[in-house]
């Protein structure tokens, strides 16, 4: 599962806004803002896999638990072979 730090970093590093991850997403913008408040009613796990998606489809992967806490990084981007 991921936290609700590695969706705000997420999507920090990709420069999205909250609107565009929802829209992304296909969530609405309240669902976005509970998911990074973790206040409030939760938040599905289909919701959960849907912000996962829309995140790894801009470039983001998630890093798991390793001793140093989990996170988030930008892939790789491979050059074109000219």
């Amino acid at each position: 599962m991921i936290t609700i730090a590695q969706i705000r970093g997420a999507r920090g590093l990709l420069g999205w806004s909250q609107s565009e991850l929802a829209a992304r997403a296909g969530l609405s913008l309240p669902t976005v803002k509970r998911a990074e408040s973790g206040v409030g009613a939760r938040v599905s796990e289909e919701a959960r896999s849907k912000l996962r998606a829309a995140l790894e489809g801009g470039g983001v992967e998630f890093i798991d638990e390793n001793g140093g806490g989990p996170g988030v990084r930008l892939r790789e981007r491979r050059k074109k072979q000219g």
